[in-house]
């Protein structure tokens, strides 16, 4: 009745019902004794609020007393019930940390029966994970040889747990990462990544994922063993479960250098990931499939050009833009195509983004442009394109381009989209004025601080243009004084219009 109901647990901790269950406990017989820790443990294992009572009443005192008893099933019963009050809260670890319970708790390892193997590397998980401290008590207790020697059992829930506890230890820090490095668990970790069971694959991948988070040394280490292609062969599984550990994983590794980066190329990340990425509906394995793209494409063009290629770049900006989407997903996406933007070279990647890209994403397609404009791979020789400059000119929105091309000051006053009234009536129905020209409907009028910057960032990015950049005067007469003084002062735009 306790085990199922908090009420009722609460009611004997209410009532002062544990201090007589514990009085003298060490002189009872072991059938009492485990029914007592079966008490203990169904009142421990509802919040942390009945442990500390627990705690305060003496029982984990009486825990250590049954841990030396000889009784297996009595030594069970006291280990699971520490491994519970220790789960809650960091102070209650640390209470069982001081008692002096984790080195019995090892010796409970070291028996030959099954169940106390299990329930005793639960209870040394549930002590390391919460901080560096604990998780260094249990290093320095001896315990991490015991764990990886029992990773060659066959039993499939001793296998989850002693890997489970194996990156509660690893996750803290590089020196406890490397004490389980050097326990000799590679390449066996990797083996269990094939494992039937979706919980071994789940608990090795986040211990090599808690491992190579800490270092390029370490990650090396795991890399020269073969982990990208474990990693890469547990991402074909059907299940969710390891996926997103995996994913991370394969992050951390390609974030830490360019070679690591080129790895995980030549196996084929980037297409399965993306192939992940438009498969899942999951929103965290979503996120954290964006997040490694970025790692990856940060490094360089090459790598860049490998998320270009694998038309990844629409499917973040989709996401980015989708009102279903997480906060946390867009901000992945948002940064990771920054990320991949600044670095990509390939411009028949990035053209796709012109029509559709808000402001914030779009200045960084169009920085690639003007760098790259004038170089030979700039522009691809194609039989039906323009060249870059008309490109721009004949393609682009008005707007995107004043509002995207150039940082605006601090404290300046915003882009106003005011229209002019139309000159001319025979122009009304002509959608642009000439193949260089803008329609007279996505003209703007800038404030007067801003025109000289716009212009002299226009003109130094695009030059080559037949007359303006924006827009050409369609009644333009060579020789014309006053156009050219217009075009010298900065007014591109057409008669009695000005920027």
């Amino acid at each position: 009745m306790v085990h199922c109901d908090v009420r009722l647990a609460k009611q004997v901790i209410n009532r002062n019902c544990l201090p007589l269950l514990l009085r003298d406990i060490e002189r009872q017989n072991k059938y009492y004794k485990r029914a007592v820790l079966f008490v203990i443990r169904s009142l421990t294992g509802h919040n942390e609020e009945i442990a500390s009572v627990v705690v305060s009443s003496g029982g984990l005192e009486a825990l250590v007393l049954c841990l030396e008893d000889f009784e297996p099933m009595v030594k069970q019963g006291a280990v699971w019930a520490i491994g519970h009050i220790a789960r809650h809260s960091l102070a209650l670890a640390q209470n069982v940390v001081d008692i002096g319970a984790v080195p019995l708790v090892i010796l409970c390892l070291q028996e030959p029966e099954l169940t106390i193997k299990q329930v005793s590397v639960s209870a040394i998980a549930d002590v390391a994970k919460h901080g560096v401290d604990l998780a260094q008590n249990v290093v320095d207790a001896g315990a991490v040889p015991h764990l990886v020697r029992n990773l060659g059992n066959q039993d499939e829930k001793l296998k989850r747990n002693v890997l489970h506890a194996l990156s509660c230890i690893a996750t803290h820090s590089n020196d406890l990462a490397e004490v389980v490095v050097e326990a000799e668990i590679f390449p066996s970790v990797l083996i269990h990544m094939s494992h039937a069971c979706p919980v071994v694959r789940r608990n090795a991948a986040s211990l090599v994922r808690d491992i190579v988070k800490h270092s390029l040394e370490l990650t090396q280490l795991v890399v020269n063993t073969g982990g990208i292609g474990a990693l890469m062969e547990a991402l074909h599984h059907q299940s969710e479960e390891s996926k997103v550990p995996c994913i991370t994983a394969v992050g951390y590794i390609a974030g830490h250098s360019d070679q690591l980066a080129m790895s995980v190329l030549g196996c084929n990340g980037v297409d399965a990931l993306t192939g992940i990425l438009r498969a899942s509906s999951d929103d965290a394995t979503q996120a954290v499939t964006v997040w490694t793209l970025g790692q990856i494409g940060k490094h360089s063009p090459e790598h860049a050009k490998a998320i270009g290629i694998a038309n990844a770049f629409p499917l973040l900006l989709n996401f980015y833009l989708a009102n279903t989407s997480s906060e946390d997903l867009k901000y992945k996406c948002k940064t990771t195509l920054k990320q991949c933007l600044q670095k990509c070279i390939m411009l028949s990647a990035l053209e796709p983004l012109l029509y559709v890209a808000p402001i914030n994403i779009l200045k960084y397609v169009l920085g690639q442009f003007s760098k790259l404009r004038g170089t030979e791979n700039a522009y691809p020789p194609h039989p039906i394109r323009a060249p870059p400059t008309k490109f721009f000119v004949t393609f682009w929105r008005l707007d995107n381009v004043l509002e995207g091309v150039t940082e605006r000051p601090e404290g300046a006053s915003p882009i106003r989209h005011q229209r002019r009234t139309k000159e001319g009536s025979g122009n009304t129905g002509r959608a642009r004025l000439e193949a260089d020209g803008i329609h007279y409907d996505n003209q703007r009028v800038l404030p007067g601080g801003d025109r000289a910057l716009l212009f002299a960032e226009l003109s130094r990015n695009f030059t080559g243009c037949r007359g303006a950049v924006l827009a050409a005067d369609h009644d333009d007469v060579a020789g014309d004084k006053a156009t050219r003084q217009r075009r010298a002062s900065g007014r591109l735009c057409g008669p009695g219009r000005s920027l």
